[in-house]
């Protein structure tokens, strides 16, 4: 009984819409409904693949979600360990729980509040350049700077919340090792080093293989609100892309090709991942 409410979710919202990627082999019309469109085939997917935007969407979600996944996840873990070491628990709590609050805000306040931020008029950044004399630097509107506002303001909202998963496993490491450390005059760091990264290392493999799986998975909501047409070249990824071919073009067969290709990546990257880490570690998710 428990279990049925979760069973009943997967069953209805994961499994059940998967009828709907008939839509990437059809010619899918609204009025036709699903069954009744005409089969393509593969003719959606050959003409992704044949378009200019293939190779500039594969290579900007590759880069965010790798750029992402590689300052995201180690800073967490370290974030974690560092929190870990705090010996004062007030503190500790205050910390913890201020790195946490982030974590109810949602997606649009924390783009509208990096706008804000990064604005070349009113922002705390631009004002700090201006009293030292520089000219003011448009962000939002440099290609250049785009990554890494992603990535940054990412790692801002998320850092708690990643952690949390860290300290609960730190919770669960024998406190009689670090006593035994101690005795054989061991310091923190390598006591950090040699008991509490090793206690938590099975952890940290089952959180970077699903976190691998998603590097092609870079979601829509937030590039849309950050980005603008003078970053589309490094900021259009699959999804804003799904985003515009299914509700701005109304192209609904095109966009279900363009969203069960990624995916499928997403699948096969996971699978690699879990055995490359089976083979290297001996840890994995099966």
């Amino acid at each position: 009984l428990l279990l049925l409410p979760g069973l009943l979710f997967y069953a209805i919202f994961r499994y059940g819409p998967m009828f709907g990627l008939v839509i990437a082999f059809k010619k899918y019309s609204p009025f036709l409904g699903v069954t009744k469109s005409p089969w393509v085939g593969l003719e959606n997917f050959t003409k992704f693949f044949s378009t200019n935007d293939f190779w500039l969407l594969f290579r900007n979600t590759l880069t965010i979600g790798v750029l992402s996944l590689a300052v995201t996840f180690p800073a967490t873990i370290l974030f974690a360990l560092l929190l870990n070491e705090v010996r004062h628990k007030f503190y500790k709590k205050l910390v913890q729980t201020v790195s946490y609050l982030p974590t109810f805000l949602s997606v649009v306040i924390v783009c509208s509040m990096t706008i804000d931020i990064l604005s070349p008029n009113s922002g705390i950044i631009n004002q700090i350049l201006k009293l030292l004399g520089q000219d003011p630097i448009y962000f939002m509107t440099d290609p250049k700077y785009f990554r890494a506002i992603y990535v940054i303001s990412g790692l801002w909202s998320g850092l708690g919340s990643g952690a949390i998963i860290y300290l609960a496993a730190l919770s669960g490491t024998d406190q009689s090792l670090y006593e035994a450390a101690r005795i054989d005059g061991c310091g923190r760091i390598r006591m950090m080093w040699s008991i509490t990264i090793p206690s938590i290392m099975p952890t940290i493999i089952t959180m970077l293989i699903l976190n691998s799986a998603n590097v092609f998975r870079v979601g829509q909501d937030k590039i849309l609100l950050l980005y603008n047409p003078m970053t589309y070249e490094v900021a259009d990824v699959f999804s804003t892309f799904v985003y515009r071919k299914a509700f701005v073009e109304n192209n609904l067969s095109f966009s279900a090709a363009v969203g069960m290709f990624e995916s499928v990546v997403c699948c096969l990257v996971l699978f690699v991942t879990n055995k490359v880490s089976e083979k290297a570690t001996g840890e994995s998710l099966w």
